[in-house]
């Protein structure tokens, strides 16, 4: 697993004045560190964070890197056109973690989270739904914002923009 700190830095800007006074707009702790364990580590470096006191899953989503696949990454981490990024929160230790986990286009496949944070059965169905990534031992890996007949991904890159027609209830005819 790979670790790395991400691009964001601490800000003590004002904030803009609002009626009443002016207040000043602070970061609490220090920029999210960021985790890059391979497909096989995933679950267990998300069950050893949870057990270290990340209790609150506030985020899981895919990315698609269709036309960025030389994108930079820590030494030691292959890029692949899918990444399955996870934001995990320790409310009573003020951390966050984000976890990046590649995955690559011909083996759209990674672990579920379910067992882990129960939250995450809806974020992964809609990544599975939008990119075509499927997590394994998910308890419904069906689509949750589409047709079940539905053909494709529409999130990835190379997936067809088409046109469809809109036919207006009652429209009038030509005048």
């Amino acid at each position: 697993m790979t670790t790395a700190a991400d691009g964001d830095t601490a800000s003590d800007a004002p904030a803009p004045a609002r009626s009443g006074g002016s207040s000043a707009r602070r970061r609490l702790g220090t920029a999210p560190e960021v985790l890059f364990p391979t497909r096989g580590q995933y679950v267990d470096v998300v069950s050893a964070l949870r057990d270290e006191g990340f209790e609150t899953c506030s985020d899981l989503c895919a990315v698609d890197y269709l036309t960025h696949p030389g994108r930079t990454l820590p030494d030691g981490v292959a890029p692949e056109r899918f990444e399955v990024v996870v934001n995990l929160l320790s409310l009573s230790q003020v951390r966050r973690v984000r976890v990046r986990v590649q995955v690559p286009a011909e083996d759209a496949v990674v672990a579920t989270l379910f067992d882990l944070y129960p939250g995450t059965e809806a974020m992964e169905r809609e990544a599975y739904d939008l990119f075509g990534i499927v997590f394994t031992g998910h308890p419904d890996m069906t689509r949750i914002l589409l047709p079940e007949d539905w053909e494709g991904h529409p999130l990835r890159k190379d997936y067809g923009v088409g046109r469809v027609p809109v036919q207006f209830k009652g429209a009038p005819g030509p005048r």
